[in-house]
């Protein structure tokens, strides 16, 4: 029987979307055990994953569990889904910044917002890092927590032996790109690489032909495609970056800190913010449909956790993209930081393959991300409170914002917002 456990269960919406097409697998007996931290959250997902199974078809065992060693205890594979804070600390992480003039879209991979949701999410896998170790040391942990870079770089450093992020960015960049071109996904091959969320399009066919130059087309024909951030980031670097508009203009130092350039490109400033009222919204339908026995819409995700677990369980082969420390995979970035690269799957596991040299102009973007992260990961290892700081010196579009002083001033008073979450080493404000 296969055991896979859940870590942040009370995330509904995002776990509903996992067991559906977890449900939808041969997989043979499963057993799922749900762990949340609140217990109407964990309720709720609980009476939609036996929902789920039941509109599926399949008779899965299912637990729940608030203490998170129980749920891990004999698992083969470990999903984690964890946001640290919830609503309460991504508002800070906007509101805080934005009183010093620091405009965000989505603040959960770079940037000051990036770098404090990691800061209060690392205790969290230190503790799921040390209860893996107990009691289920071999298991696959499949993690969409982010910050990815740093969170996985993170866990990969406290020893956790498998462990690979997951995210969705390339596989519908590609999605996105083929409908734009006119030819069938399936019909297309492509290669990416680089970090999580600043992935690069390194090849975009169909047989021989380059379905660049279909893209080319299709933005001469239609300038509203100008006014898309990874548009006008793909014109001038030669490679589409994986990420939407909104991510991608958080990662580099032209746009978000120029008004003009926010009205040009539409930049949704805050739109994470929208995100969260609407899966609270989603979670409050859920929950209030399954206590009143009302039908509940789960739509397959396509995301890879289901895939992967497949792979390993049943040895059918396939390829995903991962979150991996670079050995030797992207020789043009640093060495030991977490990348984004194809990962071969079958029953021996995820298996990472070599990529090769980015473009110059794309790796100096990506060393320039992983810059923050690994400062970021090095103040939690090292107990180290100016690294936090350093980290968000060194981010492009905070630098390009805010000077120096005004950099550490926000970092203090995002320490003190956050003091409850961060390890009492990194509480100390800093002049």
């Amino acid at each position: 029987m296969t055991r896979i456990a859940f870590i942040g269960a009370g995330s509904v919406v995002f776990t509903q979307g996992l067991l559906a097409d977890l449900f939808a697998l041969e997989l043979g007996p499963l057993q799922i055990a749900l762990h949340d931290i609140d217990p109407e959250r964990l309720e709720t997902a609980a009476a939609a994953a036996a929902y789920i199974a039941q509109e599926r078809g399949a008779v899965p065992q299912i637990s729940t569990h608030l203490e998170r060693r129980a749920a891990l205890d004999g698992a083969d594979f470990v999903i984690n889904i964890v946001q640290v804070g919830m609503n309460a600390a991504t508002h800070a992480d906007f509101e805080i910044p934005a009183r010093y003039g620091i405009r965000q879209t989505i603040g959960d991979t770079l940037g000051v917002g990036g770098v404090f949701r990691a800061l209060r999410t690392f205790p969290v896998l230190r503790g799921l890092a040390q209860d893996i170790a107990d009691v289920c040391p071999d298991a696959w942990l499949l993690n969409y927590t982010n910050p990815m870079v740093m969170n996985v770089w993170y866990l990969k450093a406290l020893g956790v032996r498998n462990v690979v992020g997951l995210c969705h960015s390339v596989y519908w960049t590609m999605q996105g790109l083929s409908e734009l071109v006119g030819v069938p996904y399936d019909d297309v091959t492509y290669l990416a690489a680089g970090v999580n969320h600043q992935s690069w399009v390194l090849r975009f066919e169909r047989g021989s032909e380059n379905l660049y130059d279909r893209l080319d087309e299709a933005i001469a024909a239609d300038p509203e495609l100008l006014r898309r951030v990874r548009v006008d980031m793909y014109r001038r670097l030669g490679f589409y970056p994986t990420e939407t508009s909104e991510h991608s203009a958080e990662y580099v130092p032209w746009y978000l800190g120029h008004a003009r350039e926010v009205e040009r490109l539409r930049l949704p400033i805050g739109a994470y913010l929208d995100i969260v009222a609407e899966n609270l919204a989603s979670y409050e339908h859920t929950r209030n449909a399954l206590k009143t026995g009302d039908p509940v819409e789960v739509e397959p995700t396509m995301e890879y956790a289901p895939q992967i677990i497949h792979s390993i369980v049943t040895g059918t082969s396939r390829t995903v993209y991962g979150n991996v420390p670079n050995t030797g995979l992207i020789p043009n970035l640093q060495s030991g930081a977490v990348v984004e690269v194809p990962c071969l799957v079958d029953a021996s596991g995820v298996r990472p393959t070599a990529v090769g040299a980015l473009p110059a102009q794309c790796a100096a973007l990506n060393r320039a991300y992983l810059g923050v992260a690994e400062l970021a990961v090095q103040a939690a290892i090292e107990e180290d409170p100016r690294a936090i700081r350093q980290a968000v010196m060194v981010d492009p579009a905070t630098a390009a914002a805010l000077p120096v002083e005004q950099i550490w001033e926000l970092c203090n008073d995002l320490v003190l917002a956050h003091r409850n979450y961060l390890d009492p080493s990194l509480r100390a404000a800093l002049r």
